[in-house]
């Protein structure tokens, strides 16, 4: 009869290895050759062997005893919680929420986006990219250009359709105005407008669409309507779209997605009264509560900052601002050519085409203003020292 072959198990291999060198003498470097293994690995079992005999050479998993990097269960609890009150908020925006609540270890964002899609709240589908036809404008304070406009989609128990007037600031995109109307006819739609004027003070430039309520310029007959005439009246200049061009409001187009995603889908309101107190319960979480990618990922009445008083309200004149950044508070930075600079242990990009210029920057407690003249062009948090030396230290080192 043949011989038959036998396939010898992992730890047998281990143990015969073992044991040439502790009996027939052999040297680690000439067994390690032979078995075709490191010296590292064969001292490995030397110590294994030692420690527990044959059993401890079998085969054990791989799999590390920590994970440094993974998410603390108390972060991962509070991030689900965050999301399911705001299913459409990212990671930016959870992470950034997390920032605010003190939340610590703050995982990253690629972090969250992996718990999300580990919690099944999002897919794992590839994301759609922006399209590059279009060219990003914005003005650069707030009170310059409100941007106004009419939606609809607020359905009501009856089966009618209700309209929201709406109005944001164009530079901090803080909602001005959200009416409801049962129908955007010249009153309701003024009276809204009006409404914003006195609350929130007069802006330099208005911009609609060309809809016969804002404008009656494009009739057979051109008019003043009543929209032209309280701008005239206030000093406003009333800008228009041009037609098919609904990119030119694109901001206020943006909110309107918003307030559909998060405020109006799936609602059938019983009354006008009660469709507005939902909606002005939004606004207010839009405007103080909800960081905005757009605007450096603060909140829009952080970006608005305008001082009110009851029978005067006006809007902050920032150039003045920007005349006193003589305080302890303004610090001034040159611009490196890679588009970075280092402030308060901080280390920031505002863009290689800001490369050579001198910036300042407003230090807070909590935020780091970065100004190019009159332009705010970023806004980051500040992080503390210890949060910083823990990032350094987390580095991996060059050999």
């Amino acid at each position: 009869m043949g011989q038959v072959l036998r396939e010898i198990s992992v730890a047998e291999q281990r143990y015969q290895a073992v044991l040439a060198v502790l009996q027939d003498g052999l040297s680690v470097t000439a067994v390690a050759e032979k078995m075709g293994v490191s010296r590292q690995s064969l001292h490995r079992w030397l110590a294994w062997y030692a420690g527990g005999g044959i059993e401890e050479l079998a085969d054990r998993s791989h799999r590390p005893h920590s994970c440094p990097h993974q998410m603390d269960p108390a972060v991962e609890v509070r991030l689900v919680e965050v999301r399911q009150t705001h299913p459409g908020w990212g990671p930016d925006r959870l992470r950034y929420r997390l920032a605010r609540e003190g939340m610590r270890p703050l995982p990253s964002r690629a972090g969250i986006a992996r718990a999300l899609v580990r919690r099944g709240l999002i897919s794992d589908g590839q994301r759609r990219h922006r399209q590059r036809v279009y060219r990003r404008w914005e003005r650069s304070r707030p009170m310059e250009l409100w941007q106004f406009d009419v939606v609809g989609g607020l359905a009501l128990a009856d089966g009618e359709e209700a309209k929201a007037v709406t109005g944001i600031d164009d530079h901090s995109r803080f909602c001005v105005a959200v009416g409801v109307v049962a129908r955007a006819t010249t009153r309701p739609v003024c009276a809204v407008f009006a409404d914003a004027l006195s609350r929130y003070g007069v802006p330099e430039e208005v911009l609609t669409d060309n809809g016969k309520v804002f404008s009656g310029r494009f009739g057979l007959k051109p008019t003043e309507v009543l929209f032209d005439r309280i701008c005239r009246e206030n000093g406003i200049t009333h800008r228009l779209t041009a037609p098919r061009s609904p990119t030119t409001t694109g901001k206020i187009e943006r909110f309107h997605a918003t307030l559909r995603r998060e405020c109006l889908s799936g609602r059938v309101f019983t009354s006008l009264a009660e469709a507005q107190q939902v909606i002005d319960a939004f606004v207010l979480e839009y405007n103080t509560d909800r960081p905005n990618q757009a605007i450096g990922n603060c909140t829009p009445a952080e970006r608005f900052a305008t001082q009110q008083s009851p029978s005067d309200p006006l809007p902050v004149d920032l150039s003045a601002l920007a005349r006193r950044r003589t305080g302890d508070d303004w610090v001034t930075r040159t611009v490196a050519a890679n588009g970075i600079i280092s402030v308060a242990w901080q280390v920031l990009s505002v863009g290689k085409h800001y490369g050579g210029t001198v910036v300042d920057v407003h230090v807070t407690d909590h935020l780091l203003d970065i100004w190019s003249g009159n332009t705010l062009i970023k806004t980051a948090l500040r992080e503390s020292k210890g949060d910083i030396r823990k990032k350094r230290a987390q580095r991996p080192r060059e050999s």
